[in-house]
């Protein structure tokens, strides 16, 4: 399934971040579906191109609508644009805070792309008024905690989002004096 690019929300050193289109739900339906992000993150449910079509919809698609902030496809910027994994801002019910979210393809792992993609989302926030942003991430999920503490993120805690789920750490960081 193919279809026009969504609009550039930033440029880091290497990737391209951008808005999500229906055009990206074999993407978003393989990086839903890697094994690392079903254990680190959940599963979603989302088992087909049509499914994954909704899910772009219903999510990203809509709180870039609603909230000006969503997550976003991240692109390599040479290699005519090789998607390599999605990051962004998320407003989750569960929390009080805007929450920064990354998850990309193995095969993409280990060369910087999430750590840079991610200073790049927390610079967005700032530009966006963002005072306060918070990430959750598994107790396990030792890479995910080793950036969100480089990217200058403090633990405070551990947290459910909602009943009978398992416990989350949660890291938050200033972004502004207010």
């Amino acid at each position: 399934m193919s279809g026009q690019r969504g609009a550039e929300i930033l440029l880091t050193e290497r990737l391209r971040l951008r808005l999500l289109t229906p055009g990206d739900a074999a993407h978003y339906l393989e990086v839903l579906n890697d094994p690392a992000f079903i254990a680190h993150i959940g599963d979603r449910g989302v088992r087909t191109l049509e499914a994954a079509v909704k899910s772009i919809a219903d999510g990203p698609v809509a709180m870039q609508r609603a909230l000006g902030h969503s997550m976003y496809m991240v692109e390599l910027r040479e290699d005519g644009g090789v998607p390599v994994g999605m990051a962004g801002l998320i407003k989750r019910d569960g929390l009080d805070d805007v929450d920064i979210g990354y998850a990309f393809l193995p095969r993409y792992r280990g060369r910087g792309y999430a750590f840079e993609a991610a200073q790049g989302v927390v610079a967005h926030a700032r530009a966006l008024g963002i005072a306060r942003l918070a990430a959750i991430t598994t107790p396990g999920n030792a890479a995910s905690i080793a950036l969100l503490l480089r990217l200058g993120m403090r633990f405070e805690g551990t947290r459910t989002l909602a009943e009978g789920a398992p416990p989350l750490n949660l890291y938050r960081m200033a972004l502004s004096e207010r």
